[in-house]
């Protein structure tokens, strides 16, 4: 009975915390910064295909403040490699998740950062990277170096393919109250894409 009121009472204040928030910034008001993919770099190593980038954004208020708070933020990367077809739509051929949890711990005033190839949860009990500031963990979120996105064995030398990249911050892995506030909301809406050519070969 005690453990019901307890998690009854979280949820409460949860919620007015939610509320709070989002009131701060009025839905004719809210218009989150772009969000643009500056660098991307692709190339074919003795690894397999490895993608390299660099997402250039800033934080709204609102979600400074519930990370501030102790609210986890989840940023997802998707890469998909698709092979030529000249006689119907292109082939996908290989795809590659990079899920993060970005945290601030009001406690210890350090940011943590967890990075996944699956969902990581709320629990946040995976090891991750700890930051002492802001600005060295959401660098950590922004930029992406040597990530594989396919095997070599999956790639033939003489066959052209291009590779579609996608970063977004995931609302659906919020606590429940923001996922309902954000809807409409255009400063929760992080996102960007890109579709770039494989080069033929590795630079020397």
């Amino acid at each position: 009975m005690r453990a019901r009121l307890g998690r009854a009472l979280e949820r409460a204040l949860l919620g007015a915390l939610a509320g709070c928030l989002l009131a701060l910034t009025p839905p004719a008001l809210a218009q989150a910064p772009g969000t643009e993919i500056t660098q991307l770099r692709l190339e074919r190593g003795d690894e397999g295909v490895l993608l390299s980038a660099y997402v250039k954004f800033e934080l709204p208020a609102i979600i400074d403040e519930a990370l501030d708070k102790g609210i986890p933020m989840f940023f997802v990367a998707d890469a998909v490699v698709f092979r030529d077809r000249w006689y119907w739509y292109d082939k996908e051929v290989a795809t590659a998740a990079r899920h993060m949890r970005l945290s601030y711990q009001p406690l210890t005033r350090r940011w943590r950062l967890i990075v996944s190839p699956s969902p990581i949860g709320n629990s946040g009990l995976a090891l991750g990277q700890t930051f002492e500031t802001r600005e060295e963990a959401l660098a950590a979120v922004q930029g992406i170096s040597h990530w594989k996105i396919a095997e070599l064995k999956d790639i033939d030398p003489d066959t052209r393919y291009n590779v579609d990249f996608r970063f977004r911050l995931d609302v659906s892995q919020l606590p429940r109250p923001f996922q309902i506030g954000a809807m409409g909301q255009a400063d929760w809406h992080l996102s960007a894409e890109r579709n770039q050519r494989l080069p033929n070969e590795s630079p020397k």
